[in-house]
Parts: C-alpha cells; structure tokens; sequence
C-alpha cells in the first residue's frame, strides 16, 4: 500500500510509534528493507537523498511503487534532505510521494518561504512535505557547515508550522549525522523534545538516529518522535559484510556476494523497528 507520509505518520502520532525511513542506494538494499518491514509487518519509509538517486536513477522510484502497491504494508517514498525547488520537482516528477526540503541553513524567514513555496506545489499533487527548523551535527570531520548544533526553539517551531504548512517537521535535539567516533557520547534533548510537543500537533522527525544509545531513542519515541532517519547502520551492516565476503577471490556473482550483506542489514531493520514500536503496526492502517 503506497502512502504520502501525511497518511503514514498519522496512524503513528495517534499510537505513540515511530516509523523507521530508511536510506537505500540499491535495489538489493531496498528488498532486503522490505522483506525486513513485511516480516515484521511494520510501516515503511523508503528515504532517497539526492546523492543516492543521481547513483541509482530516477527509473527506481517507479519500480519501487510498483511493490508498494503489492505489498500489504504501507509504504511511503521520501526524497531525503533536499536542497533546492528543483530537485524537489525532480522528485515528484519522478513518483515520490514525500519530499524534505532542507532550508535549516537558512535565516528562520527564507527557511519559512522556501517550506511554503515547496508545499503549494506538492501538496497539489498529494505528495507530503517535510521541513526542518535547527540543524543537527555532524560525525563527519569533512563536513564543516554543520559541526555546531543548533537546537530548534519550541516558539519558531509553533510559529513556522503555522505558517509554512508542513506536514512533518524534523527538529534538532542533540543527534548527529553519521556514525559516532570513539569517545564521542551524543545526549538528547528529552526535555526540549517535551516541549516542542506540547507546541506543535503534527508528527516530529528526528534526522541522525543511527548509533545513538537505544534507551535516549526508545524514549524519545515515547515522547511523541513519529519518523526517524536510519542510513548509517544498515550500511555500515551491508558492507562490513560484503568486505568480509569478498576475501574469497574467487566469487564474482553478485547473487553470491550481496546476500549475506543484505541479511546483515536486515538484522539492524528488524532491531530499529522494533526498538520504535512499528513491529505489528501495519494493522492499523
């Protein structure tokens, strides 16, 4: 069943889980995350940043809705962290039924501008919209724009889902991109996150979720975090399997290599999935 994330977070603000959107970069990974999400009969969020998808091409994404519309569990397909009005064009043109626009870079009234500009052309086309209001970190010593956390102020939260019409809002409360280094201890922001609940109805993202302590996570999904962000896990998972796999020289056949790699991803799926409470949530739909 294919949904916008409108449709899918709904369901999961109304029953305290969170739905797990996880980013694939290949059509192996993106069947192991179903057959993953169909064996625990959980909701799903596809997630494709722009890099991915200038890898894999825009003729996925149909292929990927084809299956949703097979499978009894709902399935939405997210563009993640985009930047600009025309790749969110790209992705609509090209099936997705969510879209990020990523302007928490921008000063709080461009970010506002830039979120309501993208929601009068994609909500015409039944397609969710997601903003982000802080910024969060990042593990990544290359990446320089975004080392500081800026955390989201309850007050601008209220105020810019009032007025630019997002359907989701990711929020900054302590994650990071990536994968967390030795000897760095992320810490979340749970009262911060009560807060900015307590002012806004709609559904709450948390971007970052990968490596962070399982009890901050499991209790900010409590707290009322409807969607949250997982690429690094599975893909640590997928290729330190595939390394281990390759050091017998003589296989060459991918259906040789990746499936022991997808089976390592999906046992970090099952784990997040479970650990947000989506495990049997497909019944509600």
């Amino acid at each position: 069943m294919l949904l916008n994330m409108k449709e899918l977070l709904a369901a999961a603000n109304e029953n305290n889980f969170a739905v797990p959107a996880f980013n694939i970069s290949s059509y192996a990974m993106f069947n192991g995350i179903m057959e993953a999400s169909e064996e625990e009969h959980a909701p799903v969020i596809i997630s494709i940043h722009p890099d991915e998808l200038s890898h894999i091409g825009t003729d996925i994404i149909q292929a990927i809705r084809q299956r949703a519309y097979k499978t009894k569990i709902p399935v939405c397909i997210h563009l993640d962290h985009g930047s600009s009005f025309e790749q969110i064009m790209i992705a609509i043109q090209a099936g997705y039924t969510s879209v990020m626009i990523d302007g928490s870079s921008l000063p709080f009234e461009e970010n506002i501008a830039v979120c309501k500009k993208v929601c009068e052309a994609a909500h015409g086309a039944d397609v969710s919209v997601e903003g982000e209001l802080g910024t969060i970190g990042t593990t990544d010593s290359a990446e320089t724009e975004n080392q500081v956390i800026i955390y989201t102020k309850p007050d601008d939260a209220a105020k810019f889902v009032e007025e630019t019409g997002v359907d989701t809002l990711a929020i900054a409360i302590g994650t990071c991109h990536g994968l967390y280094p030795a000897g760095m201890k992320p810490e979340l922001k749970l009262d911060l996150l009560k807060e900015i609940k307590s002012k806004v109805s709609i559904p709450l993202v948390l971007h970052g979720g990968s490596n962070n302590p399982d009890k901050e996570i499991g209790e900010s999904v409590a707290l009322g975090v409807n969607k949250i962000n997982i690429s690094s896990d599975i893909k640590a998972a997928y290729y330190m399997k595939m390394r281990e796999v390759l050091k017998d020289g003589s296989l060459r056949e991918p259906n040789m290599i990746e499936p022991p790699c997808i089976e390592a991803m999906k046992e970090v799926a099952y784990h997040k999935i479970r650990l947000f409470k989506a495990d049997g949530k497909a019944a509600r739909y």
